[in-house]
């Protein structure tokens, strides 16, 4: 018996999320252990994370246990003639038996894309958060380095059952200009991150951006964990699960 860890590339549109749910609905974990039951895997798969639906993912990490002989570099070839088009491996390599891919996560990286111009873009309507009007860029990187650290994130998050501590080590945003538009990109790398967290805070700095609040309302969220006085959750088109680290 082999345990593997699996990083997969999935466009979240077709998804009702990444987790197994009720009979009928199209989850990633679903596609994923249907294709490994085929290769003879053990029809568990664990991921690093979770997403919501029609979030994407550039590398998300699985782990599942493998008792057949089929080499541990061809089992990427071999799923991805069974997984959908929007659902691929990239890589697997073998990990020892008590690795965990969620527990043993060091790190996890999310980025979150906006568009800015004054149409919509077809192209990428599930892409990104289209928004029409001009963000003071300024004023939400200035109000970034105010989420670093350990801070109870439940004022950002959403159907969350779980106690909210956790540390935020980066936060980020690049803007790139081009012919689509100017793209603004915010990246958040944490060592793990509440339901809904990241659009919480997304949704919260767009309304710096737009001189709706001052950047320091953020402390105040942080401090009382209220989510009423944080802003609207961006969408989830714009949000992609970018990697895990792991000490391997």
């Amino acid at each position: 018996m082999r345990r593997i860890l699996l990083l997969v590339e999935y466009d979240g549109s077709g998804f009702a999320g990444l987790q197994r749910q009720r009979a009928g609905l199209r989850t990633v974990q679903g596609e994923l252990e249907k294709a490994l039951a085929a290769i003879g895997a053990l029809p568990k798969a664990v991921a690093a994370g979770r997403t919501d639906a029609g979030v994407h993912a550039l590398a998300m990490p699985f782990h599942f246990d493998l008792p057949g002989r089929i080499p541990t570099e061809k089992i990427p070839e071999a799923l991805n003639r069974l997984l959908p088009e929007d659902l691929k491996a990239l890589s697997a390599r073998e990990v020892p038996p008590t690795f965990h891919a969620r527990r043993d996560a060091e790190s996890r990286t999310y980025l979150y894309r906006l568009l800015l111009r004054p149409h919509p873009s077809p192209l990428l309507r599930q892409r990104a958060w289209w928004l029409k009007g001009p963000l003071d860029l300024r004023a939400m990187e200035e109000a970034l380095p105010l989420l670093l650290g350990r801070h109870n994130f439940l004022g950002f998050a959403k159907e969350e059952v779980r106690q909210g501590e956790r540390e935020l080590y980066e936060a980020r945003l690049e803007a790139l200009e081009g012919e689509v538009g100017l793209e603004v990109r915010l990246y958040f790398r944490g060592n793990s991150f509440l339901r809904g967290q990241v659009r919480g805070m997304v949704g919260t700095l767009v309304e710096i951006g737009r001189g709706k609040r001052p950047k320091e309302s953020l402390k105040a969220i942080l401090e009382t964990g209220e989510r009423r006085l944080a802003g609207p959750s961006a969408p989830p088109q714009g949000l992609y699960f970018v990697e895990a680290t792991y000490e391997l």
